[in-house]
C-alpha cells in the first residue's frame, strides 16, 4: 500500500526509491508486525477471557502448570501478518491477496474451533470431520484460484526437486495434489502446536526459507540460473513471509515458557495453511514437506499411532503426536522444544539446499 500511495515520489525524494525493491519492504513488514504484536499483546493477554482447555489425557505437567492460560494468540499472529502486509506489499498483487485470504479463512475456521473449546471448557472443539471439510474446500477453492492465475505456460504444470525438466502437466491431479498440501500443512503445524513455543520457531525458519524461495523463483536471472520453475510476481509473497516471521517473533515473546498465552488452532491452521499456500503459489510443494520436517514427522507420528492402534488394539509411542512421547518418557518440556527446534533448523537448510541441486 505504501508503494502505490507514494509512488510518484519514487523519482523524486531521496530515499524513496527503496520502496521499489522487495528485500527492503521484506524488512520494513517483518519489524512493523512486530511492532504490532509487541503493541496489541499486553492488552489482548489481560482482557482475554479464554483459557486454553487442557487434554485430560495429556501430561500430567500440562494439567499442573498450563491451566487458566488464555489461547487464540494466533488471532493477533494472523492480525499483524495481514496488516503488515497490506502496508509493505503490492495490494494489487493477486498471489499475495489470494495468500491474505487463504490465510484468514483458516484463521476464522481455527478462531470458531477455540471459541468451541472454550464454551464447552474442553478439547473438543469443531468434529474433526466437519473442519476437515472447510479446510479441504477453502484449500481447493484458493488452488484452482492459484491456477487461473498462471500463466499459460506453467498452468497446471507440476514440478519436481532434483530434477530440470521433470513436470506433470494435469490439471486434475494438481489440484488434488495442491489441496492435501495445503491441508496436511495446515494440520500438521496443528499438531506440532503442543509446547510452549515449538511451532512457532519452525514456521519462523518455513517462512524464511520460502521468503527466499518466493524471491529467487519470482527473479527471472536468479530461477534461470538456478534453472527452476520462473514464476512472475511471486516474489511479492516475501513480503508477507517478513511479516509473518516479525508476527511470530512477537508471539514468542510472549509465549515462551513459562507462557502467557496460548497460539491456538486460531494461529496454527492459519500459519500452517499460509506455509502450504506459499509452497503452491511457488510451485516448491515437495520443498515444503523438506524444510516442514519437523511438522511431517509429528503429523506421522499420529497417523501411526492411529493406524497401529487400530489395527492391533497396542500404541507404538506412549502418547502422540511425539513430543508427548517424550514428555511421558521425562524429558523436560524446554529440553524437548529446543530439540526439535534444532531438527527443523536441519531440515530447513536440507530443503534450502534443494534449490541448486539440479
Amino acid at each position: 500500500m505504501f508503494y502505490h500511495i507514494l509512488f510518484p515520489a519514487l523519482h523524486f525524494v531521496s530515499g524513496m526509491n527503496l520502496l521499489r525493491y522487495i528485500t527492503f519492504r521484506t524488512m520494513c513488514a517483518l519489524l512493523t508486525s512486530l511492532l504490532i504484536s509487541f503493541f496489541i499483546y499486553p492488552t489482548f493477554i489481560k482482557k482475554l477471557k479464554a483459557p486454553q482447555p487442557i487434554r485430560e489425557d495429556g501430561p500430567i505437567s500440562h494439567v499442573l502448570k498450563k491451566q487458566g492460560i488464555p489461547t487464540m494468540g494466533g488471532a493477533v499472529v494472523i492480525t499483524a501478518t495481514v496488516v503488515s502486509s497490506l502496508l509493505w506489499g503490492d495490494i494489487f498483487n493477486n498471489y499475495l491477496i489470494a495468500l491474505l485470504l487463504l490465510s484468514i479463512s483458516y484463521a476464522l475456521l481455527g478462531f470458531m474451533d477455540d471459541a468451541l473449546k472454550v464454551k464447552r471448557k474442553n478439547s473438543r472443539g469443531i468434529r474433526g470431520e466437519k473442519k476437515l471439510f472447510f479446510q479441504v474446500i477453502i484449500a481447493f477453492i484458493f488452488s484452482y484460484s492459484v491456477e487461473l492465475m498462471r500463466t499459460p505456460n506453467i498452468m497446471g504444470h507440476l514440478t519436481f526437486p532434483f530434477f530440470k525438466n521433470f513436470v506433470i502437466v494435469n490439471m486434475p491431479l494438481l489440484l488434488m495434489f495442491t489441496t492435501f498440501v495445503i491441508v496436511g500443512s495446515s494440520n500438521a503445524v496443528n499438531l506440532t502446536d503442543g509446547l510452549d513455543g515449538l511451532a512457532t520457531f519452525p514456521s519462523m525458519l518455513a517462512a524464511l526459507c520460502f521468503g527466499i524461495v518466493c524471491y529467487v523463483t519470482g527473479h527471472s536471472v536468479f530461477a534461470g540460473y538456478l534453472q527452476i520453475t520462473y514464476v512472475p510476481s511471486v516474489g511479492e509473497l516475501s513480503i508477507f513471509c517478513g511479516a509473518l516471521i516479525g508476527a511470530c517473533l512477537g508471539f514468542l515473546w510472549y509465549n515462551a515458557p513459562p507462557a502467557s498465552i496460548f497460539m491456538g488452532d486460531t494461529g496454527s491452521l492459519a500459519i500452517g495453511g499460509s506455509l502450504g499456500g506459499m509452497s503452491v503459489i511457488a510451485k516448491h510443494e515437495f520443498v515444503l514437506a523438506i524444510v516442514g520436517g519437523l511438522f511431517v514427522i509429528e503429523a506421522m507420528s499420529v497417523m501411526m499411532q492411529v493406524t497401529y492402534f487400530r489395527l492391533t488394539g497396542k500404541r507404538i509411542f506412549l502418547m502422540a503426536p511425539i513430543h508427548h512421547h517424550f514428555e511421558k518418557k521425562g524429558w523436560n518440556e524446554s529440553t524437548i522444544v529446543i530439540r526439535f527446534w534444532i531438527i527443523s533448523l536441519v531440515f530447513a537448510l536440507i530443503g534450502l539446499a534443494t534449490l541448486k541441486i539440479r
